[in-house]
């Protein structure tokens, strides 16, 4: 089994920063892939960022070059900077985990309960 908690969310004007974290316990085997994804209402579940314990990241395209996935195996901790928020960044984001890349990159296995990003244009 696995937990995760997310905190970090918040409102922000468009332009500005936020940091999400997710706190992770449970069987490291399990968290071998981590991600973020999001959700805006009315709109399909968007894979945000990932990365594995080999040191792999993969990013949408609507998150090169703004957001940064890292993790801090030492605290279990999972990381997304996001820098240069747009409105359309709002939305519920969630941290999520998987033993299985392919898996994690579309539907894993493990969800925490998400914490919301507002951008005020």
């Amino acid at each position: 089994q696995v937990q995760l908690v997310e905190s970090g969310g918040g409102s922000v004007q468009a332009g500005g920063s936020l940091t999400l974290s997710c706190a992770a316990s449970g069987d490291t085997y399990s968290r071998y892939c981590m991600g973020w994804f999001r959700q805006a209402p009315g709109k399909e579940r968007e894979r945000v960022a990932y990365l594995n314990r080999v040191g792999s990241t993969g990013y949408a395209d609507s998150a090169k070059g703004r957001f940064t996935i890292s993790q801090d195996n030492s605290k279990n901790m999972l990381y997304l900077q996001m820098n240069n928020l747009k409105p359309e960044d709002t939305a519920m984001y969630f941290c999520a985990a998987d033993s299985a890349l392919l898996r994690c990159l579309d539907n894993p296995r493990y969800w925490g309960q998400g914490t919301q990003v507002t951008v005020s244009s």
